[in-house]
Formats: C-alpha cells, structure tokens, sequence
C-alpha cells in the first residue's frame, strides 16, 4: 500500500519503504490509495476536505453556542466550583492534550479526583495486576480510587466537562470532534491514524461518546475518530449535538 498527499497543489507519494510512518511525519491531507478495508475502517482518510460552509458553520456555532452556555450556565458552574473545592483542593485543573495541527492546550476540567491522585494511580497499578491490564487497554478504571465522591457524580452526568466550553470559544477545541488525547495516547494507541486525529480540533463530545464511551475499546475509539473526520458534515455534527443528550441523561458508559 503506498499513500498520496497533496502539499502546495502537486500530488505527491510517499513510499512506506523509504518512510517510517509514524505520527510526527504525517500531513494532514494524506489519502490513503489502494487501502483495503481494514485499512480504511482503522485509519479512515486524514483528509478534512475543503467543505467550507461547513466549516464556517461548525465554528460560528461553536462560537455562539458555547459562549451562550456560560453566560446562562454561571449560577451552576460557581455552585460546582464550591462543592469540589471542600476538600481543599482547586475547582478546575487544565491536563496538557494535543490538539489541531499537533499543538498542545490545556484541556480544562472540573477536578473529579482526590489532590494526589498520580501517587495513588501508580500505587493501584503497581499491586493490582487486573487494574493495570484494564488500564492499559482502555485508558479507564470503573472502580477508580483516586475518584471522590462528588466527582463521580460529575464524571456520571459529564458536568465535569463543563469548564472546556471556555476551550471553545478560544479556539482550542470544539463542540463536536475526537475526545482530546495526551501524546502518550497518540503514540501508543493511534498509530498513523494520528494524522486524521489532529487534522481537526478535538471535541466536547462526538462519536464515542455517543457509541458508549468507555464500554468501546481504545481500538473502536480511533476507528470512530477516524470515522468522523472522515464524514464530517455541521449537519452531523447536529445529529452527534442531540443523540449526546440521552447518552448523557442515560449515563452510557461514563466512569
């Protein structure tokens, strides 16, 4: 299989005999070319083609949605940052992520863990072999002791969620899109499908958690970011919007 990309309007090939294919040397305009199947339903195309009202669409929405939602969210957001902040601990934290293009942010979240919650991650892992071939594979723990009370609660209704609509009107992230990954995830689990994963901005929700979040594999999790970029359209960006609320409501899959 050999790949085509498109760099200042001359089509170019990129041959895997020549070209270690990881992430870091991948545009992100690449089609794959005589890919089969498999290939396709992994990867997808990292092409986010040229649907510009689309796109201007999409972040208008973002725009105007999310700056809405803060302005009539405050009441709740300032109730929120009161219970998580008994413990002693900050209301909000921002977790490095990579985003459009490869560059980092500061993915913002109200804080649903206790204050030490590395040590106690590595302490779990360390003895407990089950939790540390979940973790692995998922990235997730339905039973994690560095949870408190009050952020389970938030983690269960996605309310935990709710400061990264400030991401968005800044630009970093959207309404819709991939969940925003570390780079140890993208190295680890994407492979050359990092390519389609950067080529757009990562989302509040998308498909994932709309097809039951932490109950897929981290396989089936790139498979749909792929899938997304791939399909993109603001109209299905409305559809994920409102299929997000009873997965939401439901609690699908969150832990």
């Amino acid at each position: 299989m050999y790949f085509e990309t498109q760099e200042n309007g001359n089509r170019g090939r990129l041959s895997t005999e020549f070209l270690p294919m990881t992430h870091t040397n991948w545009p992100n305009d690449i089609q794959m070319v005589n890919a089969t199947k498999v290939d396709e339903g992994l990867y997808g195309s990292a092409a986010f083609s040229g649907r510009g009202l689309h796109h201007f669409a999409k972040r208008s929405f973002d725009i105007v949605a999310a700056g809405s939602a803060l302005l009539v969210l405050s009441p709740l957001l300032l109730i929120i940052c009161l219970l998580v902040m008994m413990d002693g601990g900050p209301a909000v934290f921002g977790h490095k992520r990579v985003g459009r293009n490869g560059r980092s942010f500061h993915c913002l979240k109200f804080r649903s863990m206790v204050p030490n919650s590395a040590e106690v991650l590595a302490k779990l892992l360390a003895e407990d072999p089950e939790a540390a071939r979940i973790w692995a594979t998922t990235r997730k723990l339905q039973n994690d002791p560095r949870v408190t009370r009050i952020g389970k609660f938030l983690r269960g209704t996605s309310l935990d969620e709710l400061p990264q609509l400030l991401n968005v009107v800044r630009g970093e992230m959207s309404l819709v899109g991939p969940r925003p990954v570390v780079q140890e995830e993208l190295d680890q689990h994407y492979g050359v499908a990092a390519a389609s994963y950067m080529a757009v901005r990562p989302g509040i929700t998308g498909l994932w958690q709309i097809s039951g979040r932490s109950d897929t594999t981290y396989v089936e999790r790139v498979q749909l970011d792929c899938r997304y970029v791939r399909e993109f359209s603001f109209w299905g960006d409305m559809r994920i919007l409102l299929k997000t609320v009873p997965a939401v409501l439901f609690g699908r899959g969150a832990y």
